[in-house]
């Protein structure tokens, strides 16, 4: 059975192709304006690149907030549906998952069966998100990827508002006119996105294995700082941004 999971956000569409519980392909594209067309151009391209066409796909999942969008889609789950499954498919241990994307943060307990007891999402403001930190690295004119390394060199503990991204934003333009180092504000930042998220994961309550899903997974200072923050190590799967497609593909097979 060829099954197909598409988490449309509000920065990419991430896609995954299953043969079975097999990985076939995936791949991302920017969301844009035109989110359906993406999703449908890049479905086509993965297809292609693993020699199957659209019809031997049999069921197509959408998830994520454009899921509405993809009117082709068979089946819409929510984001806390789909991430849930991707993330017990591969660890069944995982009792807590914190998911951070581009607009918005979300944390999920679960019980000892996989169930989602429950849950809050950060959608109120780009503080913690990772719409902020490529926001601030732009503005630190430091290249995204090198973000997260440099906040390690630093051991500076520079508190900023974690509550509201406008205000985060003037902290930091204060901070530069002030001459401190970049490594000390990136380092500033993510921890002030540590603090929100960590806040959240309290109030849902948490308890280990706790995974990071989501593009933030990949800065290192925000895993050094959320591990700082809730005391407990973190599990980081392998493409984290495709948890939720690949969660969503293996809703397709139910």
């Amino acid at each position: 059975m060829i099954s197909v999971g598409i988490d449309v956000g509000a920065k990419n569409i991430n896609i995954v192709v299953l043969k079975d519980t097999e990985l076939l392909g995936k791949g991302a594209a920017p969301s844009g304006f035109e989110a359906k067309d993406n999703a449908d151009k890049l479905l086509n391209e993965i297809l292609e690149e693993c020699k199957i066409s659209r019809e031997d796909i049999n069921l197509i999942t959408a998830t994520g907030s454009g899921r509405k969008d993809i009117d082709f889609a068979n089946k819409k789950v929510t984001d806390v549906t789909a991430v849930t499954k991707g993330a017990i498919s591969i660890n069944p241990n995982i009792r807590t998952i914190i998911d951070v994307g581009a607009e918005e943060g979300r944390g999920i307990r679960l019980d000892e069966n996989g169930k989602v007891i429950d849950f809050a999402v950060n959608e109120k403001c780009a503080a913690g998100s990772g719409a902020f930190v490529e926001s601030m690295s732009r503005a630190l004119e430091i290249p995204i990827t090198e973000f997260g390394p440099l906040s390690l060199e630093s051991d500076a503990e520079i508190p900023m508002n974690a509550q509201c991204a406008v205000f985060a934003e003037s902290e930091v333009v204060s901070l530069v006119h002030s001459s401190t180092e970049k490594k000390d504000i990136a380092k500033a930042i993510t921890d002030a996105i540590a603090a929100r998220i960590s806040s959240m994961i309290r109030k849902v309550g948490f308890e280990s294995e706790i995974a990071v899903v989501g593009g933030v997974a990949y800065n290192v200072g925000f895993i050094r700082s959320i591990q700082d923050h809730l005391d407990r190590e973190v599990l980081i799967p392998e493409s984290p941004e495709y948890i939720s497609a690949f969660g969503a593909a293996l809703m397709s097979e139910n």
